[in-house]
């Protein structure tokens, strides 16, 4: 079925049963990923809807600023468009009341769902620094070991700050560059003086193990699991 628009509530026809049907539809193609162990995008997407619903139901401007605009009458000589909006429409409104407390209780439980199978699976993710840790940890590789395969992934990492109005959160951008395969002659610490050969711009990089215990989707739910808790290591281990 696809993705939810971000102003599913008032885009298109306006009519409860409808809207109903959109969300339980995409709510069970939430589901029927969740069931998968696949998280992203359906939990960010979620959160972002839910946290949309509850900000519309407290702030009425926000909902009226939703509404797309109808043009009633033009003044050519000023260049300036006059707009009439639909909201005026008291019978639209109450359509748009019960759409959203109908909706608002079901994206909740399934935001809590989404929580609590995240949880589950980052206890079965270990963490652990490769060699001597540098004192620049916002750059450098993971190295990603899935539960049951040979192969171990190499990621380029980089630690980005994005700037609000209060303060300022860290996130994180991957790149994928190689895979390897352990032996007695292969170890991560042999592979890590590998890289620093071949890209020498880090002398001595912060490189880090992610070993999940159990398998899980690696673009659904290891990767994105795996970078929230490389931040957090990274923010317990340094002082910024």
């Amino acid at each position: 079925m696809g993705g939810l628009s971000n102003n599913w509530v008032t885009d298109g026809w306006i009519d409860f049963e409808f809207k109903k049907y959109l969300v339980l539809g995409y709510l069970q193609d939430v589901n029927r990923s969740f069931e998968q162990k696949k998280l992203y995008p359906f939990l960010s997407d979620l959160i972002f809807h839910y946290q949309n619903l509850l900000v519309i139901k407290n702030n009425q401007k926000l909902l009226y600023d939703q509404f797309p605009e109808r043009m009633t009458k033009t003044d050519f000589e000023k260049l300036n468009m006059v707009y009439d909006k639909i909201v005026a429409d008291d019978s639209l409104m109450a359509e748009i009341v019960e759409i959203i407390e109908f909706a608002t209780p079901e994206f909740k439980k399934h935001v809590d769902n989404g929580r609590e199978i995240y949880d589950g699976l980052e206890k079965h993710i270990e963490i652990s620094p490769i060699g001597l840790t540098p004192l620049y940890p916002d750059e450098g590789y993971i190295f990603v070991l899935e539960s049951n395969k040979s192969e171990t992934k190499i990621f380029e990492y980089q630690v980005t700050i994005f700037h609000s109005a209060n303060e300022n959160y860290r996130g994180i951008r991957t790149n994928f560059i190689d895979s390897f395969t352990r032996s007695i002659g292969r170890t991560l610490e042999s592979v890590k003086i590998e890289l620093i050969k071949k890209y020498n711009k880090l002398p001595n990089p912060a490189t880090y193990l992610i070993d999940s215990k159990i398998s899980i989707p690696l673009d659904e739910s290891l990767m994105p699991i795996a970078k929230r808790m490389l931040v957090r290591y990274i923010n317990n281990s340094y002082s910024y």
